[in-house]
């Protein structure tokens, strides 16, 4: 109850939920003491793939005994996710007191609920100042909190999409905007770019980022894999092939975001992997709502036999990767979607047409920023047995599962939030 409190204190601070400012932070920071300044940071920003990129990451230095913080956004079932010191989630008390800490020194003055909360990471990081720190930049990194770092070890860029476009200016609602607010401030370090949705967007991705003095590592360039039929991928790069076991992550996109982790710290100075550690790494990655089985709980129980996934894909770039995985699985589909209002609800949910047995829309609750789910479902009317039903539980029980069939809840990391509190 206590942490609570001091959350709703916090987001009381200004008024605006996102304001594209870096002057409010930087502020604070300095009555910090520039907490955020000489300290080990692996950056990873784009639209898609930086939160399972960054458990990779996570999981391959953790074999190798190589201590690490993490800071990511949004949480998906609680606030303590985003604080990672040490390899362990930050607990209650001790977030209940440095957040009560950060919130006395910033004495009042005005701060989003976002960027009081990034200041709060980087203070408590500097007690683990030997760590590697892997940071996610999220929405803009231009004018995110988190780019106000002044050097790195490396910079990764994931596959980028439209997204969040109700934050740019009308006329600058485009793909080149976000590439462009996303990687032009990179800092010089080294500059590790994953897979792209395709070629247009990596060429524009290279000539944002051309006058940047960091040596650059290109996926297909500079890195690779490869799936073999036998239970194994193989990545290669400059330093050699290596023959991994397929990780605990289930869809073929997620080696991308597993090899550009892998060149990441293969190409970083001063970090030693062995092979070892990558292929002990890669199959305990800590994934929450990446196309992630419940295999129990009171959902799981609902379906019985069938098989139920979580989602947290929200954007037409995501849905173009989970419908491309589930094209892959033989067996009917059932779709379960909670989206939020300003997302592209109609482009998002054509990636599956045609291709799932039934869409049943669902209310996100506690999120006024959502769209109601009977509304969603009258704007994808077009689409064949659509549904609305209020709450998850009810949309489970109404759907006629056949043997083998399987049900994904997609939409929304809130939506995803909700569905695993649920179980």
């Amino acid at each position: 109850m206590k942490l609570q409190q001091i959350l709703s204190s916090l987001q009381k601070l200004h008024p605006k939920e996102i304001d594209l400012s870096l002057d409010r932070i930087k502020k604070l920071c300095k009555k910090l003491g520039n907490p955020q300044d000489n300290l080990q940071y692996i950056s990873v920003v784009g639209t898609n793939g930086k939160y399972s990129t960054i458990q990779a990451i996570r999981a391959i230095l953790k074999d190798a005994n190589i201590n690490c913080n993490i800071y990511t956004s949004p949480h998906i079932q609680k606030i303590n996710e985003r604080f990672i010191y040490n390899d362990e989630e930050i607990s209650d008390d001790n977030l209940s007191k440095l957040l009560t800490e950060v919130e006395d020194i910033n004495a009042g003055q005005p701060i989003t609920y976002f960027e009081i909360l990034t200041a709060a990471y980087f203070y408590n990081a500097k007690k683990f100042k030997n760590n590697i720190n892997l940071l996610e930049s999220g929405l803009f990194h231009r004018a995110d909190a988190c780019s106000i770092i002044k050097s790195n070890l490396a910079s990764v860029i994931t596959a980028i999409g439209l997204d969040h476009l109700d934050w740019l200016p009308k006329n600058k609602q485009t793909v080149d905007q976000i590439i462009f607010e996303k990687t032009s401030s990179l800092l010089n370090s080294k500059i590790i770019i994953s897979k792209q949705s395709s070629n247009e967007i990596l060429n524009k991705i290279k000539g944002s980022i051309k006058e940047n003095s960091s040596e650059k590592l290109i996926f297909s360039n500079d890195f690779n894999y490869s799936l073999s039929e036998n239970g194994f991928f193989y990545y290669e790069d400059k330093y050699g092939g290596l023959k991994l076991p397929l990780p605990n992550l289930e869809g073929e996109f997620q080696l991308s975001n597993i090899s550009t982790a892998i060149a990441a710290i293969r190409n970083i100075e001063g970090i030693n992997i062995s092979d070892q550690n990558i292929k002990n790494g890669i199959k305990k990655i800590k994934s929450i709502a990446r196309f992630s089985e419940i295999k129990n709980g009171k959902l799981k129980d609902l379906v019985k036999n069938n098989k139920i996934y979580i989602d947290g894909s929200h954007n037409p770039l995501g849905a173009s990767v989970l419908s491309k995985h589930l094209n892959s699985l033989e067996c009917n589909k059932h779709i379960i979607l909670g989206m939020m209002s300003n997302k592209n609800h109609v482009e998002y949910i054509n990636y599956f047409k045609d291709k799932i047995s039934s869409l049943t829309t669902v209310d996100i609750p506690n999120q006024p920023n959502a769209i109601n789910g009977e509304d969603l479902m009258k704007k994808l009317k077009n689409l064949k047995n659509v549904n609305y039903k209020k709450s998850i539980k009810e949309a489970i029980n109404s759907i006629d599962l056949k043997d083998n069939d399987i049900i994904i809840i997609t939409g929304s990391l809130y939506l995803a939030g909700e569905a695993l509190n649920l179980n």
